[in-house]
């Protein structure tokens, strides 16, 4: 016999206040097909957030769901202190594909975990709790990534085991460079970079940065910018870790790795990953080569990362995506759809910017005429899209003013004019 409590108000009695929930009238999705989702009542709505960009080639993928079954109904789990056939396919794939020279790869369970673990290999290699982060950032739930999380709005405490300085360049248009050109503009974020080193007290141990930032709205700074920030790391021996939990796995359409925007001085020292690979499973880890890898001197294993079940999802992830060339149908849907969103967008005065690369694409909402964040222009933009069978997502900064757009990368051109026309209506209810 069912339970007669609707689940929003047994959600509420057993989970965190904080658990954050979207819409006024929250919605439970019981199952997916392609870009599609269901919710409870019967609804269809179009997937433009694929489950905070987790759901990266399609939902119910045959190639996926098949490689979980069969492995399930062989072995589920084991721990890594066993061999792992699956696990170390992934990681060579991932290790040839990463551009870091000599690569080691770890898995873990999450983004956030993949994070805290390139931060204690930083720190432990470099022998300093020292960490350069850029504002506006966001890098996960944990003790330590939250330390280092730029965005006041997902860091409940300044309470630290790190030592973080906050470094600008990471938000194009905001703030004191914003008026800049694209050169000038990396030419004050690098002098920015050296004053902040000034105030270090020697022995930095890494940069954490995101090529294009996440939570913070899909902000991102002219390409380059990191490399330029590299030849500075380097005078210091400081490493360059690149968060690709958002960006990897070919979403912004360009290049496979955010990172390769600002390639001119080579690949970082670390990489991290998490969401797209496994398409719903849970996957994030973490490449690095070998000597900084192997630098610790203690035992660590992961009792669930690397999981036979996970990494068979995400061989057989990656290889759908890799044959079927969804990096390139997101450079050429992406680039459509941004095309067609500053179409339907020139003439509303709450639009500030639409930006993004691929298929990581945003609005940003302020009050018209100003640059005054607008969170409730967001969220009536978001309920309308749901209303009209579209899903969406929120960033932004502390205020969430963005709205944020990545659907699997296998989206059609169709579907890209289906969720355009339905955000078109979203937006116009701005005016009524």
């Amino acid at each position: 016999m069912s339970n007669p409590i609707p689940l929003h108000s047994r959600h509420h009695s057993v989970l965190p206040d904080w658990l954050t929930l979207y819409y006024e009238r929250p919605i439970e999705l019981t199952h997916g097909e392609g870009r599609h989702v269901w919710d409870a009542d019967g609804n269809r709505y179009l997937d433009f957030f694929g489950g905070i960009l987790t759901t990266m080639t399609a939902h119910a993928l045959p190639e996926v769901t098949k490689a979980v079954s069969e492995q399930a109904g062989r072995i589920i789990h084991s721990s890594t202190l066993y061999l792992n056939r699956p696990m170390v396919e992934l990681a060579e794939r991932v290790a040839a594909l990463s551009g870091i020279p000599d690569a080691r790869v770890f898995f873990t369970t999450s983004g956030t975990e993949a994070n805290d673990t390139a931060l204690l290999l930083a720190t432990t290699y470099r022998r300093s709790n020292q960490i350069l982060a850029m504002r506006n950032s966001y890098h996960g739930r944990s003790f330590s990534t939250v330390s280092i999380t730029g965005n006041r709005g997902w860091s409940p405490t300044s309470l630290s085991p790190l030592q973080t300085y906050y470094v600008h360049g990471a938000v194009r248009t905001r703030g004191p460079f914003a008026h800049l050109g694209d050169a000038d503009f990396t030419a004050a974020a690098v002098a920015d970079l050296e004053d902040v080193l000034g105030q270090a007290r020697g022995g930095v141990a890494a940069l954490i940065a995101e090529p294009i930032q996440g939570v913070g709205g899909f902000t991102s700074p002219p390409d380059g910018l990191y490399g330029e920030f590299r030849e500075v790391l380097d005078r210091h021996g400081i490493l360059w870790i690149s968060d690709e939990v958002q960006t990897g796995w070919g979403r912004t359409g360009e290049h496979f790795w955010g990172w390769q925007a600002h390639a001119q001085n080579g690949p970082p020292d670390i990489l991290t990953f998490a969401k797209g690979i496994g398409n719903g499973m849970s996957i994030g880890g973490v490449v690095a080569r070998s000597e900084v890898m192997n630098c610790l001197d203690s035992n660590s294993i992961s009792t669930f990362g690397g999981s036979p079940v996970t990494m068979a999802a995400g061989v057989a992830n990656l290889g759908y995506l890799l044959e079927h060339d969804l990096q390139g149908n997101a450079r050429r849907v992406g680039g459509l759809l941004l095309e067609r969103l500053r179409a339907i967008t020139a003439g509303v005065p709450a639009v500030r910017e639409v930006r993004g690369r691929g298929l990581m694409a945003a609005l940003e909402l302020t009050e018209p005429g100003t640059d005054r964040a607008d969170p409730e222009a967001a969220a009536a933009v978001l309920e309308a899209a749901r209303a009209g069978g579209l899903l969406l997502g929120k960033g932004g900064g502390y205020n969430t003013s963005v709205l944020r757009i990545a659907p699997p990368l296998s989206l059609t051109v169709a579907e890209a004019e289906e969720g355009a026309e339905i955000l078109e209506q979203a937006l116009r209810g701005l005016d009524q």
